[in-house]
């Protein structure tokens, strides 16, 4: 596309300003009030406020200061710009209020903006699909606007109506889906995607107002996918999945649901991360209304509903999304090599460009005030923040976050989009998406952090994948087991995961596959003997619970791996028949008193309620008080609970005797091996465990206690606060 003519470089819009920035040169300092993102000092010297505070944290940054203070320059830079012409992030923020489809006085108003285009018709429903009876008309600053009349128009233009632009440029005309579009449908027959006027007589009225989630409760989250979330071979829907599995969720203790798919997005089986209308909810699930019924209800629960959010990328297609909507290429994304990902195969954005800022912001205002979602996964991070995106690449030093094809650009929209949200929503909590390791991702803007609330452990489900391919589990390290799961970034919280929607996929297996394979469809009744499943049941509930007590300040699992849900995920497709076979969740197998799996679903209860009631997620890091290589057990104390693991898979060990830092009587409180969670009941949970002056692993004092085989114990001391 090089040759043309640009489009200029500001557009002024009703409220907001978006205007052409300078990157270059010290920052104005113009901004009223600088909408930071505040977290806790760590004991110590004052933690500075020009971006270098991450070093307080973490002094092997240092030779990094000028970098970290450069990042915060831009973002300061950035917010002075969009200050000298709004009141505040959030008003800059309005795309949405103002493009698009809106009801006004009399009538109707359609604004779009496409800066490289030379004429946009309105066309539908309502005109016949009449390609040039109804021009919009060009603005200032490169937007476009029709007023339709309601005298003229009342009953043709109405809600429901399907409606496109047709987009005339150097390339010839086309017909597209409006950029700020709340609903795109598909025809059954054709398979196209067209927008839809969507303008419902009676709001969506809203019963949340006493949803006030705590802000220093842990998350602890259920992703799922709202229409594979049904037993039927069919697509759930968001009302089906509020009134059938949202009340499962609130039974299991999750606090939090993580929704996957929901922005429109023209192939399902890209699993929701090809996007290609933004501002609209997928109409495969059902209606904007029926989204809002959805979170509404999760928020009656008491659980806390996040948005997966893609901002990393956009589908190429061009009927369907945004690439190319005015005829050009750099109206959203880079042109060349920078602007495609090729193993995606996607466009990427340019976060340079303040228009697509606006854009995007907008985007995350939109879900949050529309919807009432309470924060945002953010995909992909990796990607955005690098131009490299991550791919074959090591990070080894500390170079590599600082110095090396970083796209800094990137790293300030993330800022930008971590203060908004705040700004809009205070209690939205963030999660990225990154297996870098990019320092301060967790940490508040204004310490040269990234704004997030949480990482994603994203190295956990790989380490447990690799052990259970390659190394048996009677030669699994127990030091570096604890390394691996404790091993993150200081001061920054981490959702830990054994397994996501990644492991689950066609291709791969889940964990319980791993471990029981085929015998899962043979060998799961409650009176089948089966070696491979006893080892399989155990194991699994062991992953589960070392990787929530150890590898971070969250959790997560995704739907049904919380009772080994046998199959992996295989979309409809060519491959397959267009098969619906195993995109679903066969909720049949955890209800049936007659199968295994209601004992994995129970433990998982039992679980997550421990870790509730004890707040031992939001304690600090665990204490190791064992590590015992030749019985392969594993012992650390965190949030006043004591876990002992005994991953040998034939030895049980009597009268085990290990070192505590504090003396008194303790309880079993937890034991995976009880008959009423599928294991074999060789512990008495009712004995009382007494301290003893034997010292032991460098206590004065000392526990004994039985610990089966393939078994985890958690003690509580009586009397004891937990979860500090």
């Amino acid at each position: 596309m090089t040759g043309k003519k640009r489009s200029r470089t500001e557009i002024r819009i009703k409220g907001p300003r978006i205007e052409r920035v300078e990157t270059k040169g010290p920052s104005s300092g113009s901004r009223k009030v600088p909408p930071t993102i505040t977290a806790p000092e760590p004991e110590g010297p004052p933690m500075p406020t020009d971006g270098t505070g991450l070093i307080v944290i973490d002094p092997w940054l240092e030779p990094y200061k000028r970098e970290l203070r450069l990042r915060h320059e831009r973002y300061e830079r950035m917010l002075d710009h969009i200050y000298a012409h709004n009141s505040s992030l959030t008003e800059f923020a309005s795309g949405h209020i103002w493009f698009g489809i809106h009801e006004v006085k009399g009538g109707w108003v359609y604004r779009e903006w496409a800066p490289n285009a030379k004429a946009l018709y309105l066309t539908g429903d309502f005109n016949g699909w009449d390609r040039t009876s109804h021009p919009l008309e060009r603005k200032e600053m490169d937007q476009w606007e029709i007023f339709l009349p309601r005298k003229e128009y009342g009953k043709t233009f109405t809600h429901g109506s399907k409606i496109k632009v047709h987009v005339v440029s150097d390339e010839g005309g086309m017909d597209r889906i409006p950029l700020y579009v709340r609903r795109a449908v598909q025809d059954d027959n054709t398979k196209d995607f067209a927008g839809q006027v969507w303008l419902p007589p009676n709001p969506f009225k809203w019963t949340d107002s006493r949803f006030k989630p705590k802000k220093d409760e842990s998350l602890i989250i259920y992703e799922a996918h709202v229409g594979m979330a049904q037993e039927k071979e069919g697509i759930g829907t968001y009302r089906e999945f509020a009134d059938n599995v949202l009340p499962r969720i609130k039974e299991l203790g999750y606090n939090a649901i993580q929704l996957m798919a929901v922005q429109e997005h023209p192939y399902y089986g890209s699993f929701g991360y090809h996007v290609s209308n933004f501002f609209a909810p997928s109409s495969r699930f059902g209606t904007p209304e029926d989204l809002k019924y959805l979170v509404n209800t999760a928020h009656r629960l008491g659980i806390r509903v996040l948005l997966d959010l893609v901002h990393s990328h956009a589908v190429k297609n061009l009927a369907e999304g945004i690439n190319r909507f005015d005829g050009t290429v750099w109206q959203f994304f880079h042109e060349g090599a920078r602007g495609e990902h090729i193993s995606w195969d996607s466009m990427l954005f340019n976060y340079g460009k303040i228009e697509v800022v606006h854009f995007l912001l907008s985007n995350l205002r939109y879900w949050l005030e529309e919807f009432h979602f309470d924060g945002f996964r953010f995909d992909g991070i990796t990607s955005m923040m690098y131009l490299h995106h991550g791919f074959g690449v090591d990070f080894t030093h500390y170079d590599m976050y600082f110095r090396h094809n970083i796209d800094h650009e990137a790293i300030t929209y993330l800022q930008l989009a971590a203060t908004l949200c705040k700004e809009v929503k205070s209690c939205s909590w963030l999660i990225a998406e990154d297996m870098s390791g990019m320092p301060g991702l967790g940490r508040a803007v204004i310490e040269g952090g990234l704004g997030f609330d949480y990482r994603l452990g994203m190295g956990i489900p790989d380490y447990w994948i690799k052990l259970l391919k390659h190394v048996p589990d009677e030669n699994w390290s127990m030091h570096e087991l604890w390394n691996v799961l404790t091993d993150r970034r200081p001061s920054e919280r981490t959702i830990a995961y054994a397994e996501s929607h990644d492991q689950a996929l066609v291709g791969d297996k889940t964990l319980a596959f791993w471990l029981m394979d085929a015998d899962m469809y043979w060998f799961m009744r409650t009176g089948d003997q089966s070696l491979r499943i006893d080892r399989g049941m155990a194991l699994h509930k062991m992953i589960r619970l070392i990787t929530l007590a150890l590898g971070g300040e969250g959790y997560l699992n995704f739907i049904g791996n919380e009772f080994g849900h046998p199959e992996w995920i295989d979309f409809p497709r060519e491959g397959n028949d267009w098969s619906y076979e195993h995109a679903r969740r066969q909720w049949s197998l955890a209800d049936d008193k007659d199968l295994r799996y209601r004992y994995l679903l129970a433990f998982d209860k039992v679980m997550i309620k421990l870790a509730t009631e004890t707040s031992v997620l939001a304690a600090g890091p665990a204490r190791r008080l064992n590590v015992d290589e030749a019985n392969n057990v594993l012992i650390f104390e965190r949030g006043g609970l004591i876990f002992i693991f005994n991953f040998n898979p034939s030895a049980s060990i009597p009268d085990y005797l290990f070192g505590v830092h504090e003396a008194g009587e303790y309880r079993i409180v937890l034991d995976s091996d009880a008959s009423d969670l599928g294991g074999h009941g060789r512990v008495d949970s009712s004995v009382a465990l007494f301290s003893q002056e034997i010292p032991a692993h460098d206590q004065a004092q000392s526990v004994q206690v039985y610990i089966p085989s393939r078994t985890v114990l958690v003690l509580r001391k009586v009397g004891a606060k937990t979860g500090t």
